[in-house]
């Protein structure tokens, strides 16, 4: 586990897993920038029994209160076969838990453990240009933004751009500000 001062990130539990599927087929609670689709129950009970959502190269953490409320969920997993580095993806599910910080405090403590832990140079965040939540998530867990990657994403029926933000080993640490 991994404890801020505001949250925890913890691996999925067995008895985690029905509140987990009520709040991950939530799309309404998604949000406009996080992917629409969905998993069977089945197959995500299935998906736990193999590896409990963590590998050696890939992982998820529920984001949770220090109460034990689940807030939301952070991965981390190759950016792609030829590239060196993890990309992070992360969702809070409801509105009531934006703007308290929980999301960048999560950003923060997995990017600090892998860093700790992998050897690896690189953290990446792709983000929607208009996700404007996400970018102050970036700048303030130390982020740099590189460019972007034009029409790559395909979401609600449209093809969207999406900035590539990357963190280094070498960058420092976040200002958490």
């Amino acid at each position: 586990m991994l404890r801020g001062d505001l949250i925890e990130l913890r691996l999925v539990r067995e008895g985690d897993l029905g509140t987990f599927y009520e709040l991950t087929t939530n799309l309404a609670a998604r949000g406009a920038y996080f992917p629409l689709g969905v998993t069977s129950e089945p197959r995500l009970r299935a998906r736990f029994a193999e590896s409990g959502f963590w590998g050696e190269d890939e992982g998820m953490l529920l984001i949770t209160t220090h109460g034990g409320e689940i807030v939301g969920e952070i991965e981390f997993f190759p950016i792609t076969h030829y590239l060196q580095g993890y990309e992070i993806s992360y969702q809070l599910f409801g509105e009531e838990h934006h703007g308290k910080g929980y999301t960048t405090e999560s950003v923060m403590l997995i990017v600090d453990y892998l860093f700790g832990r992998k050897r690896v140079h690189r953290m990446q965040l792709n983000i929607h240009p208009d996700n404007v939540a996400s970018k102050q998530v970036a700048l303030k867990c130390g982020f740099t933004v590189e460019g972007v990657m034009r029409g790559c994403w395909f979401h609600r029926g449209e093809y969207h751009d999406l900035e590539v933000w990357s963190r280094l080993r070498t960058d420092g640490a976040s200002t958490g500000a």
